[in-house]
């Protein structure tokens, strides 16, 4: 079946009358406005709503507008965003933050075409802001909504198809109540992400539409949605190098263009190096080393690839006198100026040093 062929109407007011009793407190929930509906939204695209919170409450105390975030070094906002990954999404906030100052007297646009003309707003965040800041009855489809629709629907088309989502959406306005559209968006989405659950494990008995739902009745939750498979990884094998002076660690900076483009890292390398080869490698950058301990393994996954990390901690005489690309910083001042990727995480930990989500979550706990 596919989903204009199901009445879609008989979900309506169960779904919103679930919502009543089931919304969960979250810090965007409380004060709702367009720039905390947009800065949620973007931190949530790829990453989990516990994960997000801490770093929200974070950012907006940081930066509490529009103006702040245009405005906002760029180093600055990275270190913000550090820990969260896709670090294009947060430069892609600023300029559009810049847009918004310039095009539309730093107020975020209310309607659905304007949005999408913002740096990084796509169909899905152009809903979210314009249903759930505004009001407005336009639809706010996300993979929660495209598996929630799929299953209640029996519909197996291929999600990740342009088409499909085009259609669902299309058939989600028609039903979106026009004094409930925030309500309505907000509602789909938690079923989605509480009860509606992937990985064919949802909580039929808990869900609104147990007994509307052709997927539960048809036993073909775990079949549903149907979404083709993403190409397989690229492995890549990396050494990195902790290389310390006393109380101060090299770091260096990435390029200005490609993955993790103009974060901090500490100097590795493809390939894994010997203990011999890793020596060969500091004296390269005309340090002396004098002790070197191997480190655990880590792993970190981006969308396309997989780096797999053998590292070593190497103590050096002095680090001034290496090479000029290095960088040198003590832990407190990696942890205020130096913005590094999560993928370096498992390596911070040596230096008695946390990143993103860990470090806000120590501060917290010591206020």
């Amino acid at each position: 079946m596919r989903v204009e062929e199901y009445e879609l109407e008989l979900l309506v007011r169960p779904l919103l009358a679930w919502f009543l009793d089931h919304a969960r407190a979250l810090p965007w929930r409380e004060e709702v406005s367009p720039y905390r509906v947009w800065v949620s939204e973007i931190m949530l695209q790829q990453t989990r709503v516990e994960a997000v919170k801490p770093y929200f409450e974070h950012f907006v105390e940081v930066l509490p507008d529009v103006k702040a975030l245009a405005e906002c070094q760029e180093e600055r906002l990275l270190k913000l965003w550090e820990g969260l990954g896709y670090y294009n999404r947060v430069r892609n906030m600023q300029t559009a933050a810049k847009q918004v100052m310039e095009e539309y007297g730093g107020k975020i646009p209310e309607d659905f075409t304007e949005l999408l003309k913002l740096k990084g707003i796509g169909r899905y965040t152009a809903g979210a802001i314009s249903s759930i800041a505004y009001g407005k009855p336009v639809p706010a489809v996300d993979g929660n909504v495209l598996r929630v629709i799929s299953r209640v629907a029996g519909d197996d088309r291929d999600i990740a198809k342009q088409s499909v989502r085009t259609n669902i959406e299309e058939q989600l306005e028609k039903i979106i109540p026009p004094k409930y559209a925030s309500v309505f968006n907000q509602a789909l989405m938690e079923l989605g992400a509480t009860v509606c659950l992937p990985n064919g494990e949802p909580k039929c008995i808990e869900c609104p539409w147990h007994g509307f739902c052709i997927a539960e009745a048809e036993k073909r939750t775990g079949k549903l949605p149907v979404k083709s498979k993403l190409a397989k990884r690229k492995i890549e094998e990396r050494t990195v190098f902790l290389i310390r002076d006393g109380e101060k660690v090299a770091l260096r900076k990435r390029p200005s263009k490609g993955l993790l483009a103009g974060l901090y890292e500490f100097p590795n390398e493809k390939g894994y190096f010997g203990t011999n080869e890793a020596v060969s490698y500091v004296k390269k950058m005309q340090l002396t080393p004098l002790r070197i301990e191997p480190l655990s393994d880590a792993k970190h996954i981006f969308s396309h690839v997989e780096w797999r990390m053998k590292g070593y901690l190497i103590r050096v005489e002095a680090l001034e006198k290496g090479e000029t690309n290095l960088l040198f910083a003590s832990a407190a001042d990696f942890l205020e100026n130096y913005p590094m990727p999560s993928a370096f995480a498992a390596y911070t930990e040596y230096l008695n040093i946390s990143l993103g989500k860990c470090r806000l979550e120590k501060e917290n706990q010591s206020e």
